[in-house]
C-alpha cells in the first residue's frame, strides 16, 4: 500500500491545482453588449459551452411559460417551446428583429400535427434570455400559420437545465 502514497498524493495535488487555476463563473471574460442591448456587460457564450446563471419564468395564465428573448439586441416575446427543434419566428418577429429571409426560399422544413410547416431556415447570431446566452442558434422563419415565435431546442438544449418546479420554469443554473 505505501508504494501507492506517492501517486496518490501526486494525483490528489494535481486536483486541487487545477481546481484552484480554473476560472469560475465570474471569471470569464465579458464582452460588450453587441447592437440595441443593455450597457451591462454579457457573458460571451458559445455553442458548447456552460452557461451562467439562472433564468426563472413564470407559468402564464393560459398554462405556458412565456420569455422575453433578444435576438440580435432586438426584443421578442416567445413561447418556451420544449418539444420544439429550433427556435421558430413568426414572419413579423423576424421582420422586427431584422431576419433577412427570401419568399422564393420557403420549402417544407418541419413537420407539425396538421402536416408540413413551410418556412425558411437561418442562423441567429445571438440570442439571450435574462443572462443565458448563445450563438449561431438554428432558427427558421416560419411564414404562414404561427402565432407566436417559439423558443426551442437549438436554443434550450444550451442552457443546461430546463425545469419545471410548481408554476415556474427554471432555465439555466
Amino acid at each position: 500500500m505505501d508504494k501507492f502514497a506517492p501517486f496518490v498524493v501526486g494525483v490528489i495535488a494535481i486536483g486541487a491545482a487545477v481546481g484552484w487555476l480554473a476560472p469560475g463563473p465570474s471569471e470569464v471574460a465579458p464582452v460588450a453588449p453587441s447592437g440595441g442591448g443593455s450597457d451591462q456587460a454579457k457573458l460571451e457564450v458559445l455553442q458548447d459551452q456552460w452557461l451562467a446563471g439562472e433564468v426563472v419564468l413564470p407559468r402564464g395564465p393560459d398554462g405556458h411559460f412565456y420569455a422575453d428573448v433578444a435576438v440580435d439586441g432586438t426584443s421578442a416575446l416567445m413561447l418556451v417551446d420544449t418539444g420544439a427543434t429550433a427556435v421558430a419566428l413568426t414572419a413579423a418577429d423576424a421582420e422586427a428583429i431584422g431576419v433577412a429571409w427570401d419568399e422564393n426560399e420557403v420549402r417544407p422544413v418541419a413537420r407539425g400535427a396538421s402536416g408540413d410547416v413551410y418556412g425558411v431556415r437561418v442562423t441567429l447570431d445571438q440570442v439571450q434570455v435574462g443572462d443565458l446566452e448563445a450563438r449561431d442558434v438554428a432558427a427558421i422563419v416560419v411564414t404562414d400559420g404561427l402565432d407566436v415565435s417559439l423558443l426551442g431546442q437549438s436554443f434550450l438544449s444550451k442552457v443546461g437545465r430546463v425545469e419545471v418546479v410548481d408554476d415556474k420554469m427554471v432555465l439555466g443554473g
